[in-house]
């Protein structure tokens, strides 16, 4: 018997798992099977995850930063990629729970990375939803704006449907705003404190997602946006997709990780192949 591994894709962005006896199979599958050490299994997932979003970033770069408009050949590569990031947070999130690793820091640095590339690419696509609270909002025009940041519920009481920063003056006018708008380029702004609220709208959002009564469009919107607008706030500069976990806090990857998957899965409850093995059935 031989020990499972990572198969490329020859004509598309993307990776499979083959178990022990060369038959493709998910990530959790392969971690359980015996003798196949899945403390290497998990780290290797994550490197595959890392080299298909290197070559995305060469062959897709200008159609993720909007650059370029997406072809018909685009399309279907940014199809293949968005699926491919789907599928690996899905089976990495699912493979902490089934063998009981601990993440790493890493993890939340790769499929943070991941998932901001995967919304850009379903942005390039026309498949990401409407702006929160986009008919509440007023134009900022150019200039300064003075007011207060604020996290405001899309429906107060009810996790499920998210949350969004806005700046509100003192005449009660909103306009839009972002974390990293507010933890880089404002003054007066306790950073650690909008980190701490932006987390727990983050982490209600996911937790809310899996109850019954989750709308699974609505959910995950909510996910994708405050995701999004984290990540945004965390890559490594101002004009880069990689995503860093600053903190240094190992919730935080797990955070990201979580959000992700669960993002990832609330999109396969109406696109049922999302999540399925290439090869499997």
């Amino acid at each position: 018997m031989t020990r499972a591994s990572i198969h490329q894709t020859d004509d598309r962005l993307g990776f499979v798992w083959l178990d022990s006896r060369g038959r493709p199979a998910s990530l959790s599958a392969v971690a359980v099977e015996a003798d196949s050490e899945p403390e290497r299994l998990l780290p290797t997932h994550l490197e595959a995850l890392d080299d298909v979003l290197i070559a995305a970033a060469g062959s897709l770069g200008n159609v993720l930063g909007g650059a370029d408009r997406p072809s018909a050949e685009h399309r279907s590569v940014l199809t293949d990629f968005y699926r491919t990031v789907d599928r690996a947070a899905h089976e990495y999130a699912e493979a902490l729970t089934t063998t009981g690793l601990a993440t790493e820091l890493r993890a939340g640095q790769i499929i943070g990375t991941a998932s901001l590339m995967g919304y850009l690419a379903r942005g390039a696509l026309g498949l990401t939803a409407p702006e929160p609270l986009a008919e509440s909002l007023a134009d900022p025009g150019v200039g300064v704006v003075a007011g207060f940041g604020e996290l405001v519920e899309i429906a107060p009481g009810n996790p499920m449907r998210g949350a969004r920063w806005v700046i509100r003056t003192e005449n009660g006018r909103l306009f839009p705003a972002s974390l990293s708008l507010l933890v880089h380029d404002s003054s007066g702004v306790q950073k650690d404190a909008a980190l701490d609220e932006h987390r727990a709208a983050l982490i209600a959002a996911t937790e809310a997602a899996g109850l019954p009564a989750a709308d699974p469009l609505i959910a995950g919107a909510a996910i994708d946006w405050l995701l999004h607008d984290w990540l945004m706030a965390h890559r490594d500069g101002p004009s880069s997709g990689a995503v860093e976990i600053t903190s240094g806090k190992l919730e935080d990857a797990l955070m990201v990780v979580r959000a992700a998957a669960t993002s990832a899965k609330l999109r396969a409850s109406y696109d049922p192949g999302l999540l399925r093995v290439p090869g499997v059935g």
